[in-house]
């Protein structure tokens, strides 16, 4: 399954008129661990990597980061009833993410008596922060770039280097390592890698903050894993808070809730890498032969018997 053609051609056409900068471009690329694959898109029209299995080599980078003695933030909202969902997730990520580096697991819960004892490998920490719930649970999901944002700034700043944010209704399945890292990162939703962009499910009222215009955006980003740096972090959802705040007051909810608001902050603020649906992957939609990895599954629930509960 390759990526769309009206895609690739309309690809191609850009790198073309940018082909000298695309070459120092590569060179570059090759330099820092990353290099092509053949069958799938591995550079975006600005020039930066979308990662998939085959394009990088994770031993090389590996040293990198680790000379530079990072430690790696994962946040994740264990409200409600979701907080069933933290031990697969906790143990799953004790055996694929980062392995070798430093980690805290920020945990934001209603719920701290009920998070899972799990057994964490030497400097990998579990920190719990304690937040209220919301009766919907729409407002749950909006409210976490609310506290992502307050919690940078307060805390995540003097403690990490980067942050992964991501969803807890998931595990681990296969290595998610510093190949993800940059200043500003997202994954291509799973539902919408092959599409075109007058299918992608943008927010299209211009009445609400994270409308997108029909002529704008390249990629479709999922809500449940995206990161950066602490600093770049922070000014992602402090952006998209203030914006859904002003949706708020304004009684507008926009389609996909703060998914909306991570894709329209991404149409005017280019990650910095991308990461392929390898890195967020759901089994119900099948499994595609250009997945050479699925690294982050989704885990089969009954949603109704899940949310507001």
């Amino acid at each position: 399954m390759l990526k769309d053609k009206g895609k690739r051609r309309w690809v191609k056409s850009y790198l073309r008129k940018h082909f000298h900068i695309l070459g120092c471009t590569v060179v570059l690329s090759f330099s820092l661990g990353y290099f092509w694959r053949p069958d799938v898109l591995v550079m975006t029209p600005w020039f930066v990597p979308i990662v998939w299995e085959g394009t990088y080599n994770l031993e090389i980078l590996n040293e990198q980061f680790q000379q530079r003695n990072i430690t790696v933030g994962l946040t994740v909202f264990a409200i409600k009833k979701y907080v069933v969902f933290l031990k697969t997730f906790l143990e799953t990520a004790e055996m694929y993410f980062m392995v070798g580096h430093k980690v805290n697991y920020y945990i934001f819960t209603d719920r701290p008596q009920e998070v899972p004892k799990v057994e964490f490998k030497e400097e990998r920490n579990v920190v719990v922060l304690q937040v209220q719930n919301y009766p919907r649970w729409e407002e749950i999901s909006m409210r976490r770039m609310e506290m992502i944002n307050h919690f940078s700034q307060k805390q995540f700043i003097n403690e990490v280097d980067y942050l992964v944010c991501a969803d807890v209704d998931m595990r681990f399945n296969d290595l998610v390592g510093v190949e993800i890292l940059s200043n500003l990162f997202g994954t291509l939703h799973p539902g919408f890698y092959t599409a075109e962009r007058q299918s992608f499910t943008y927010e299209r009222r211009p009445a609400s903050q994270a409308y997108v215009p029909p002529d704008k955006g390249d990629f479709y980003y999922a809500g449940g894993l995206f990161g950066g740096t602490v600093k770049e972090v922070y000014k992602l959802t402090k952006k998209c808070h203030e914006a859904i705040m002003v949706d708020k007051d304004n009684g507008i909810e926009a389609i996909w809730q703060e998914e909306s608001h991570l894709n329209k902050y991404f149409v005017y603020h280019k990650p910095t890498k991308i990461l392929s649906p390898e890195y967020l992957w759901d089994d119900s939609l099948g499994r595609p032969q250009i997945l050479r990895k699925r690294r982050f599954l989704a885990v089969p629930k009954d949603h109704d018997a899940i949310k507001n509960k």
